[in-house]
């Protein structure tokens, strides 16, 4: 298994992703885009991507932030900031999709996007914009986006994994969300699991703030979700 830290760049912002890959694997494979919560690039992500690996894709875990991080508990305006310029989100996503497009072990119109809380909002908003996705998954993520119209450009599949007990994504929330994507007929699913919270894959983040618990069960089902969506539309090579 190779990783390596790619050091890139959006908008002058010094940008630091993580590429993985299983090299013993011949030729070009599907490609996943994995993109990291708000709390920035920690390693449950990157172990996330180093999965996928390990299946035959090649992935890329971008950073939003930079310096390719977690954020310190001083630097919550960071967060606020980004996810208030929905425009700029959409670059970052861009800025990573160039940098696992360019990788030679990247199939051309093999690719998905991932993401956790926020990161699933930016994977989501990608999709918005009209990237060549086959598949967009969000993992307890953010669905509100300023350019709902914009769903038309989807051109994949659509996969959200919420839990019902949320308080970052109420039920409201998701209800607009289905509307969003009922009025530009993309084909998507909602996996609700009940009684589970906000970041509910993550078991560093258990109990961080109120409504954050990390759900074995739900992460594993969601995780198999993934994989039986990407097993139809982008299968990785045995």
């Amino acid at each position: 298994m190779r990783t390596e830290n790619i050091e890139y760049t959006c908008r002058d912002l010094r940008l630091v992703g993580e590429l993985s890959l299983d090299e013993s694997r011949p030729g070009p494979r599907p490609a996943v885009l994995v993109c990291h919560g708000g709390g920035g690039l920690n390693e449950n992500v990157r172990r996330q991507a180093r999965r996928l690996a390990e299946l035959g894709y090649v992935t890329f875990a971008l950073d939003y932030y930079g310096g390719g991080r977690e954020l310190r508990a001083d630097e919550t305006d960071r967060f606020a900031e980004l996810s208030a310029d929905m425009a700029l989100v959409r670059s970052l996503g861009r800025a990573g999709l160039e940098v696992l497009l360019a990788q030679e072990a990247a199939a051309p119109g093999q690719v998905a996007a991932i993401g956790y809380c926020f990161g699933g909002a930016l994977a989501l908003e990608l999709a918005r914009d009209g990237a060549d996705l086959r598949a967009v998954v969000g993992f307890h993520s953010i669905l509100t986006t300023p350019r709902p119209a914009d769903a038309a450009n989807i051109t994949g599949r659509v996969l959200v994994c919420l839990g019902t007990d949320d308080p970052y994504v109420p039920p409201e929330q998701r209800e607009a969300f289905e509307a969003e994507m009922h009025a530009a007929g993309v084909a998507w699913e909602m996996h609700l699991y009940g009684g589970v919270g906000h970041s509910f894959t993550d078991p560093s983040h258990d109990g961080l703030r109120p409504g954050i618990r990390y759900d074995r069960r739900a992460d594993e089902r969601s995780w198999k979700a993934m994989i039986d969506l990407f097993e139809e539309v982008l299968p990785a090579s045995r």
